[in-house]
């Protein structure tokens, strides 16, 4: 077995390496171009904006160029998709969508989910790849078949949140090789490599939102979405107008509009029927019961009932130990602890010590 699982020699192994330009991608196809693979690079470009900043852009002009040097100074194939139209009905359109719906989206795995999990890994198959690599930090364990997902072993850096749409037999054909380093490592890794991306930094926020807010994108796409409304408070009293629910996000507290309260007020509630805000204390954001549907499960063959194991809904937040409960396509995860800022349109993910069971969409 060589180190991707297969019973082939490395050679004989052909991996398309999803390249976004980025420092992590770029080791990642160089570390196995490097261990004899046959690598074919593939960057998608996801949308056309030359003035996207470096320290923001993915998949943009820049990074497609840095992509293309990193496999031409490797000897490796590299080829580029235009996937725009692609990226724009799956992800921003989504996006805008959610938004708009009084939720708060999580734009990175809608791309995990649509483009990059499905239509590249599509491509990559009618290339005759055996397998597609990324530069996520997460681990992959276990055969060809029924494989694991695990948190990287750099748990500042761990992405698995973001995988936790991978439908099973994605995650049986996807590789992570870099779930095993810390992110200063592949920065040595990069300098060792001679890459002229070493020193670039990580993509921050949402790398298609160019302006300095999400709202600037979402009035120029969807316009009708800014209808001024009322805010309430938690007694249906009227504290006074919104410009419209796509500016608002729940646990909100800065920007709101409203003054005069003895208390700081959150918002607590998004209604998009009615066009409506309210807003409470931040002892109202908590609750320690979150509602989920649409679930991608990854645990094994049986949907759990009653199950102790620990869940998150940050990225960035410490999983937190509970009971998940699972009826066929929605669920609950009950917290030992409350949370707060518990939005629709976000993600709860539950695991299991390291391994990733899966995830589900939260709901109102």
């Amino acid at each position: 077995m060589n180190s991707l699982g297969f019973d082939k020699l490395e050679k004989d192994t052909k991996v398309v390496v999803a390249m976004s330009g980025g420092v992590d991608s770029s080791v990642a196809a160089v570390m196995l171009k490097k261990q004899g693979y046959n690598v074919t690079g593939i960057t998608l470009k996801l949308y056309n904006n030359a003035n996207v900043s470096k320290n923001k852009s993915c998949c943009a002009g820049i990074d497609i160029e840095d992509a293309k040097n990193v496999a031409l100074n490797n000897d490796f194939e590299h080829i580029v998709l235009d996937y725009q139209d692609k990226f724009f009905d799956g992800v921003i359109n989504n996006f805008v969508d959610s938004y708009s719906n009084g939720e708060t989206p999580l734009p990175c795995v809608k791309c995990n989910q649509t483009v990059k999990f499905s239509d590249l890994l599509d491509e990559a198959k009618k290339i005759g790849a055996d397998a597609l690599a990324t530069g996520h930090y997460a681990i992959r364990k276990g055969p060809l078949n029924n494989a694991s997902l695990h948190k990287a072993k750099d748990y500042s850096k761990d992405q698995s949140f973001f995988l936790f749409a991978t439908l099973q037999e994605q995650l049986n054909y996807v590789r992570f090789p870099l779930g095993d380093y810390k992110k200063s490592e592949i920065r040595e890794l990069a300098q060792k490599y001679e890459l002229d991306v070493s020193d670039k930094p990580d993509s921050q926020d949402i790398c298609f939102v160019t302006s300095d807010s999400y709202r600037d994108l979402i009035k120029n796409l969807n316009p009708s979405v800014n209808k001024k409304g009322i805010i309430y408070d938690l007694d249906n009293n009227i504290l006074g107008t919104h410009d419209g629910i796509s500016n608002y996000t729940i646990g909100q507290r800065k920007g709101i509009g409203i003054s005069g309260s003895k208390n700081a007020l959150y918002v607590i509630d998004i209604n998009k029927d009615q066009n409506s805000i309210t807003l409470g204390t931040k002892e109202k954001l908590k609750r320690n019961v979150v509602n989920f549907k649409n679930i991608n499960w990854l645990g094994g063959n049986i949907l759990p009932k009653k199950l102790d194991c620990s869940a998150k809904i940050r990225s960035t937040q410490e999983d937190l130990p509970g009971i998940l409960d699972i009826n066929s396509d929605h669920g609950t995860f009950t917290f030992e602890k409350e949370l707060d800022n518990t939005s629709p349109g976000q993600a709860c993910v539950f695991y299991k010590n390291d391994q990733l069971l899966g995830g589900g969409w939260i709901t109102a």
